[in-house]
């Protein structure tokens, strides 16, 4: 089976259209015969894709660093929860579980592992398939900010052309890496 890391928020944020795509990712990706793999939560916009994901049959795995548990409150209903001691090792265990990453809308952390990731696969650590789901245009900021890094000279255009963007989960899962 092909597991799918989601990044999203631990808060749900100010769109319904957010939530509704969470619970869609969560849904979407069991349909395609994914495992989900996040970050571990009840809480915020992770579980509601974990949610979504057990309610429509997926195996879901969560990553959460010990000191986290309360915060986020680890959820009860996993297929497995691995405990961490910390964020490095949180997204160390996911690079390995996941055969490719999706980010949803989020704050810091969301934004740290998605940028961890990427800089992985430009440095050639990580050949997995990296992917934005562009929800209400939350991530036009961001990608504005990589595409004056690439006319600054600081980013190859090619990293910015290699990452996956989809609007909507319906447009993110057909696409030919959610194929069987």
């Amino acid at each position: 089976m092909k597991r799918l890391c989601v990044f999203c928020g631990a808060r749900t944020g100010g769109r319904t259209e957010y939530a509704e795509a969470a619970a869609a990712v969560g849904q979407g990706l069991a349909r395609a015969g994914w495992g989900l793999v996040y970050g571990g939560g009840q809480v915020g916009l992770m579980g509601l894709v974990a949610d979504a994901a057990l309610a429509a049959g997926a195996e879901v795995t969560g990553i959460l660093p010990t000191f986290l548990d309360r915060r986020e409150i680890a959820h009860p209903g996993l297929h497995r929860m691995e405990h961490v001691g910390s964020l490095f090792e949180r997204k160390s265990s996911m690079m390995q579980l996941a055969d490719a990453f999706l980010a949803l809308p989020g704050g810091i952390g969301t934004l740290d592992e998605l940028l961890e990731v990427v800089a992985w696969r430009q440095l050639g650590q990580c050949e997995k398939p990296v992917m934005l789901l562009n929800t209400a245009r939350y991530f036009d900021p961001w990608l504005e900010a990589m595409n004056q890094a690439v006319r600054e000279g600081f980013l190859d255009q090619q990293e910015l052309e290699r990452l996956i963007i989809a609007a909507t989960p319906s447009e993110l899962f057909a696409r030919p890496e959610f194929s069987a």
